[in-house]
C-alpha cells in the first residue's frame, strides 16, 4: 500500500510489492527478499553492512512512458531500468522517482543497487544512536505517464475574513519538445475551479488558484476534519491525468510564547518514535503503524515527533486521520563541527529538506518542520549552517514554524534563528540535580540567550529501563526508576505556563548501531522506550498515561 486512498483515478499505478530477487556483493548466492523489507532480518545477514541489488521483472501493457516511484531506500539507490542507469538516490527517508520515456510494451527489468555502509561518501547515515538498516524500506510503485502529467502539487490553507481560503499550486511535466496547450481542473469540497495554460517544451509549469471555501469544517487534533483534493489534466479536451492527495484546513501559527492551531493555543504531549520494530527493522508494514498510534493515544498522546527523519507517508496519513499534531524532520543527529563540516554534509541535508517538504507539504498533520537535531549550534560555522538550513524550509514552506532540538546547554547560539525553542533534557539521567531548578535555570538561559518571547518545548527527556528488570531498590536502568523520572518531570514540566509541550524520549526502545554505541547502550538498544521494541509496555506506561491524561489539552 503506497497511501491510505487511492491517488489516482486516470493514471494507471501498479504497486511493485512482494518478492524480489536478491544479490549481496561478495556473496557466492541467490535469495529473494521482499519488499518493502531490511535485509537484516534475513539469517545471513543480521548486522551486514554492504553494497546489494535486488531484481525484479515488470510487464508493461503498452508503449508509454513510466515513472517508477522509490518511497524510500537505504541508504544509497542507483535504480537501472533494461541496464541503463535512470536514476541516483541517497538517503533512506526519503522518496524519489525516476520518469523512462518511450517504453515499449512488454517485458522489462529492474534493478536497484543499494548500499546501507558508512564512508565518507554519507555524511548523515552514520554510526549513531539508531540503526542504519539496508534494502528498498519502502513501498515501490510504476506508472504509465503520458507526455504531459501533473507532477506535484502544494496546498495551503489560510483563514481570512471568516472564511476558509486556499492556494493551490500544480506542478506540471512535460515531456516532449514541443509546446502543449491544457486544461487543468482542481476540485475539492464540492468547489470546482478550472485554468487554461501552456505547457512549456521539455519542463515544469507551474498553475496557481487561489479559492474560496465558504463551508468547510477545520482541521484540528480534536476535529480531524479532511477533504480529497482532486486535480486532472485535460488535453483536447480529454482528461489525460490525474493526482488526488488529501488535505485539511488547519492554520499553525506562533504568537509570542504561544504556539497557535486556528487561532488557539495548542499544547503538545507526544512521543519520540524512532521506525524500528523487533521483527521487522525500519520497513514497519501499516498495521504495525497503527498499533504505535493505538498505544501513543492510549496514553493520551496527541503529538509525535519523527526523530531524527522524515517518516513512511503512510504514518503522516494516519497522523492525519486521527489528529495526531507531528514535528517532522531532516535527517541529522549529533552531529559535531568536524562532522558537520563533511563536504558532503550541506548538500544532503539540503536535499533532505526539499524533498520532505516537496512530498509531505500537505499533510495537515504536520504543524512544525525541525532540523539538526543536537548538532553544533554552539559554533559559528554551525550557525551559518542552521541559518541556510531554516532559510531553506522558509524558502518553500512559510504556513510552519520551525525549530530545532538542541543540547548546546547555555552555550548554544542559534536561538534567535527558530520560530520555536526546543531543548533536549536529562536532569537525573545523565546528570543530577533538582529536576524544577534546573528547568528554571535553562528558561532563564533561554530569555538571555535571544530564545525570550517564544514558545518552548521540551524535545527530549526520560530515563533507560530495560524490559522486565524490576527493583524494589529503584536504581537505574529499573522499571521502576524510569517511571519515578518520568513522572517527577512531567510533573514539573507541565505545570510550567512557559512551556508550550513535551516529547518523551521515546515511545519505543530502538536498535542502535555498534560500532560506536555497544559501550553506552545495553543490548545494543535505546532503552528509553516506553515500551520496548516488540511494543510490551513498561511499568511507565500507566505513569505517562496518568500524567498525560491528568495534565495538558
Amino acid at each position: 500500500m503506497i497511501r491510505l486512498f487511492e491517488t489516482h483515478n486516470i493514471r494507471e499505478q501498479k504497486e511493485l510489492d512482494g518478492m524480489w530477487k536478491f544479490i549481496m556483493q561478495g556473496v557466492d548466492k541467490e535469495y529473494t527478499m521482499p519488499v518493502p523489507g531490511c535485509f537484516e532480518q534475513h539469517p545471513d545477514f543480521l548486522k551486514h553492512r554492504g553494497i546489494a541489488t535486488y531484481s525484479k521483472t515488470v510487464y508493461v501493457k503498452y508503449d508509454t512512458n513510466i515513472r517508477l516511484e522509490f518511497k524510500g531506500v537505504s541508504h544509497t539507490a542507483d535504480v537501472f531500468f533494461d541496464g541503463e542507469k535512470v536514476a541516483h538516490h541517497y538517503n533512506a527517508f526519503t522518496p524519489f522517482s525516476a520518469v523512462i520515456k518511450d517504453v515499449e510494451k512488454g517485458t522489462h527489468q529492474i534493478d536497484v543497487v543499494v548500499d546501507n555502509t558508512f564512508s565518507e561518501k554519507s555524511a548523515l547515515h552514520i554510526p549513531n544512536d539508531y540503526y542504519t538498516y539496508g534494502g528498498i524500506t519502502r513501498p515501490v510503485s510504476m506508472e504509465y505517464v503520458g507526455d504531459v502529467y501533473i507532477k506535484n502539487m502544494h496546498f495551503t490553507p489560510s483563514w481570512n475574513n471568516g472564511k476558509w481560503r486556499a492556494k493551490v499550486l500544480v506542478e506540471i511535466e512535460n515531456l516532449k519538445q514541443v509546446e502543449i496547450t491544457a486544461n487543468i481542473s482542481i476540485d475539492i469540497a464540492d468547489t470546482v475551479s478550472n485554468k487554461e495554460f501552456s505547457a512549456l517544451p521539455n519542463s515544469v509549469s507551474n498553475v496557481e488558484f487561489d479559492m474560496e471555501f465558504p463551508k468547510v469544517l477545520a482541521w484540528d487534533n480534536k476535529n480531524p476534519n479532511l477533504y480529497m483534493l482532486n486535480a486532472t489534466l485535460n488535453v483536447n479536451n480529454t482528461a489525460v491525468d490525474d493526482l488526488i492527495d488529501r488535505v485539511g484546513f488547519r492554520e499553525v501559527k506562533v504568537d509570542g510564547t504561544k504556539l497557535l492551531l486556528n487561532g488557539k493555543p495548542v499544547y503538545l504531549k507526544g512521543f519520540n518514535r524512532h521506525e524500528d520494530y523487533a521483527t521487522v527493522g525500519c520497513a514497519v508494514p501499516l498495521q504495525l503503524m497503527a498499533g504505535d498510534l493505538d498505544l501513543m493515544q492510549d496514553m493520551g498522546a496527541n503529538a509525535m515527533r519523527t526523530c531524527h527523519y522524515p517518516n513512511d507517508e503512510r504514518m503522516l496519513d494516519l497522523c492525519d486521520e486521527r489528529g495526531i499534531l507531528v514535528w517532522e524532520e531532516n535527517h541529522a543527529r549529533g552531529f559535531d563541527l568536524a562532522k558537520m563540516q563533511n563536504p558532503n554534509f550541506e548538500r544532503q541535508c539540503d536535499d533532505c529538506i526539499r524533498e520532505m517538504i516537496e512530498n509531505h507539504y500537505n499533510h495537515p498533520s504536520i504543524i512544525i518542520w525541525g532540523i539538526l537535531n543536537e548538532c553544533a549550534s554552539e559554533t559559528d560555522d554551525g550557525r551559518r549552517m542552521y541559518k541556510a538550513q531554516y532559510d531553506r524550509i522558509r524558502s518553500m514552506d512559510l504556513s510552519r514554524p520551525c525549530t530545532s532540538a538542541t543540547c548546546r546547554h547555555f552555550s548554544d547560539i542559534c536561538l534567535d534563528l527558530e520560530d520555536i525553542v526546543s531543548y533536549n533534557i536529562y536532569t537525573n539521567w545523565y546528570e543530577n540535580d533538582d529536576i524544577k531548578e534546573r528547568n528554571n535555570k535553562e528558561i532563564d538561559w533561554i530569555k538571555s540567550a535571544n530564545g525570550g518571547n517564544k514558545p518552548i518545548i521540551i524535545s527530549e527527556f526520560g530515563a533507560a529501563a530495560i524490559y522486565g528488570y524490576r527493583s524494589r531498590a529503584r536504581e537505574k536502568w529499573s522499571e521502576e526508576f524510569q517511571a519515578d523520572l518520568i513522572k517527577e518531570s512531567l510533573s514539573v514540566y507541565m505545570n510550567d505556563t512557559r512551556i508550550s509541550g513535551v516529547f518523551i524520549w521515546q515511545f519505543a526502545d530502538c536498535r542502535v548501531t555498534e560500532e560506536e554505541w555497544f559501550h553506552t547502550r545495553a543490548r545494543c538498544h535505546n532503552n528509553k522506550g516506553i515500551v520496548d521494541e516488540y511494543r510490551r509496555p513498561k511499568l511507565a506506561y500507566d505513569t505517562v498515561k496518568e500524567m498525560f491524561k491528568k495534565y495538558g489539552n
